[in-house]
């Protein structure tokens, strides 16, 4: 049934649509605060609470992923995708962390796109 529309959406896919949009969201608010590094004393602090808050929603976004498709009836692909977004989450926390920009940026980067894509797919109605 690749392709079709659901005939009837899994259970859990509300909390899925609202767990990858507040993944979206502190996505942005990360990349918002990794300006204030530069302008403020305070950048670093708030940056890492925010990294924080990334890393939880992934985390809450593969939870959630898992229930949407084992007792939801849902496409195993949001388990893949929402897995694949948690070890980025840690891996780009990890390079902060380091001091090592040359890889934490642009693995920042692929989260964003991930993000975007999470979104699409769980608001898309179509089973991916």
């Amino acid at each position: 049934m690749t392709g079709s529309t659901f005939a009837t959406r899994p259970r859990f896919l509300l909390a899925l649509r609202v767990t990858v949009i507040l993944q979206a969201v502190a996505l942005l608010i990360q990349a918002t605060t990794a300006g204030t590094l530069l302008a403020s004393p305070d950048g670093r602090t708030l940056h890492g609470v925010t990294a924080l808050a990334v890393v939880a929603t992934a985390a809450a976004q593969l939870l959630v992923a898992v229930l949407v498709w084992r007792p939801g009836g849902g496409s195993p692909r949001f388990v893949a995708g929402s897995a694949f977004m948690l070890v980025l989450s840690l891996a780009a926390a990890a390079l902060g962390d380091l001091h090592v920009p040359e890889l934490h940026v642009p693995v920042g980067t692929l989260l964003f796109g991930g993000s975007v894509m999470l979104v699409i797919r769980a608001w898309s109605g179509r089973r991916s």
